[in-house]
């Protein structure tokens, strides 16, 4: 089904604002993009069943919804959809749901259950040694020391920090605790706050770009965010993952170039590797703000099937 205009006033607003919150909790681009655009769809669907306002909507709306997105061609590689397709579109209702609870007087049930994935969909996982590759490139990835300093600092906290996106673009000099080797989120997924224990030789390279190579920043006292434009404004998300391109280049290493490394992805690595050097899925779930023990437990899925 192709997406189209909606035509109720009600949907529209609703999608609209679906949208700005999924942005302001700090998912990702692609939940940003995609929630939103299979939520449009069922939306749209309703409308042309005349349901108008989701008030109306009842079980039997959703159960021939879902009926009609497994008979729908995958126009791609053929048969029906993916049962992971069909398993993030379930997620993207169920994402709105909780939007709903929070936002307004009405929701709906989701009398649906997940489909059995053909295998495991696979995230991409760097190695400790590509992550090392990636460090060293900081070396030589821009012609500026500030710069190349800048690259290194994110590295630490996309990667060492398991920080998200959005974490690091908004982190504060402030947040940095210096002394008690913490690092404080104060705008993480879902408002949720934490503190993020942090090495010293991490602590160390976030030290030198922040009173080094950051004060090179024209007009860098102006400003508490830690990472800064050339006009030392907060920098954003597309600017920290073009740094993150530029890192990946310079390495000059053609499967690292070829891979879809993302700032997630270094947070996927991270606690995959802390999980195969033995460390408790609790405590690493505490480590990535994770509100729910259920999404830190792919990273064991993730182990066993690399070990298998």
């Amino acid at each position: 089904m192709k997406s189209s205009e909606l035509q109720y006033t009600s949907y529209k607003e609703l999608l609209a604002s679906f949208k700005d919150w999924l942005d302001i909790l700090g998912y990702s681009d692609a939940m940003c993009k995609n929630y939103p655009a299979q939520l449009c769809e069922f939306l749209y669907w309703l409308e042309q069943q005349e349901v108008p306002h989701i008030c109306y909507i009842k079980d039997y709306h959703v159960r021939k919804y879902y009926e009609l997105l497994k008979q729908r061609p995958n126009k791609t590689r053929g048969g029906g959809l993916s049962n992971i397709y069909l398993n993030n579109h379930l997620q993207s209702l169920q994402k709105f749901r909780e939007y709903l609870k929070k936002h307004t007087a009405y929701t709906f049930n989701l009398p649906i259950k997940r489909e059995k994935a053909e295998q495991r969909e696979k995230l991409n996982i760097l190695s400790p040694e590509e992550v090392k590759d990636l460090f060293s490139a900081t070396n030589y990835s821009h012609e500026l020391k500030r710069f190349r300093a800048r690259q290194k600092a994110m590295l630490v906290c996309l990667y060492s920090c398991g920080m998200r996106r959005n974490e690091v673009v908004n982190l504060e000099i402030q947040d940095i605790l210096f002394d008690k080797e913490r690092i404080y989120v104060r705008k993480g997924k879902n408002y949720k706050e934490r503190f993020i224990p942090i090495n010293l030789y991490n602590l160390q390279i976030l030290e030198d770009y922040v009173y080094d190579a950051r004060m090179e920043f024209k007009k860098s006292s102006e400003s508490n965010y830690v990472f800064i434009s050339r006009r030392s404004t907060k920098i954003s998300g597309a600017t920290l993952e073009n740094d993150l391109k530029r890192i990946i280049k310079a390495t000059e290493d053609a499967r690292l170039i070829e891979k879809n490394i993302t700032p997630h992805t270094l947070r996927h690595s991270i606690a995959t590797h802390f999980l195969a050097a033995g460390m408790k899925i609790e405590d690493i779930q505490q480590f990535l703000g994770h509100s729910s023990l259920e999404s830190t437990q792919i990273y064991t899925h993730i182990l066993n099937h690399k070990s298998s």
